[in-house]
């Protein structure tokens, strides 16, 4: 069988390309130190059937203990409801660092902040975290992505950004609890 020599040619660089991506995917891998992204770095998993023993027990927010204006969400994604804010917003301060920690019970859910790019996948037992600031105030939505179920359409809620002056620091969660 007669193959072409252009024909060569593009399989060469096909097979050559080929060994470029292997060869840096695997340069990252080994010499970077680079990780596969997802979830807390920490790799924290609470266990799904049983969240009283943990921070999502008493969902809200809470003042980071260290003194600096820094807050903590702790989420729970469950059909078909955020907690907190499902059925009222959720309200934070603006131009603060506020960390989100969240989490499911029974299926997976998502969790999409609406203009903004907070976008974050709740897998049961396991806990994703992540920081963002918003800067200015508003009403943001929160829908979940993820099919979750036959309510599915019905799971969202909202964020309110107040100005830092207008926080009303009475409605955090008591971090003992």
């Amino acid at each position: 069988m007669h193959i072409h020599r252009f024909e060569k040619l593009w399989i060469g660089l096909s097979l050559f390309l080929i060994a470029c991506f292997i060869g840096i995917v695997m340069f990252g891998f080994t010499v970077l130190d680079l990780k596969v992204p997802g979830g807390d770095p920490s790799g924290k998993t609470v266990d799904p059937m049983n969240l009283t023993e943990t921070p999502f027990a008493d969902p809200g927010v809470r003042k980071v203990e260290d003194g600096r204006a820094e807050y903590e969400v702790y989420m729970v994604a469950r059909k078909f409801l955020f907690q907190p804010s499902t059925g009222g917003a959720l309200e934070l301060p603006a131009d603060t660092r506020v960390t989100f920690h969240l989490t499911s019970p029974d299926v997976i859910h998502g969790l999409e902040v609406v203009g903004t790019n907070i976008n974050s996948m709740a897998i049961p037992g396991q806990v994703a975290t992540f920081t963002t600031i918003f800067p200015e105030t508003g009403t943001y939505g929160l829908i979940c992505h993820e099919y979750c179920g036959a309510a599915h359409h019905s799971m969202q809620g909202q964020i309110k950004v107040v100005p830092k002056d207008e926080f009303d620091e009475s409605t955090l969660v008591d971090a003992d609890a």
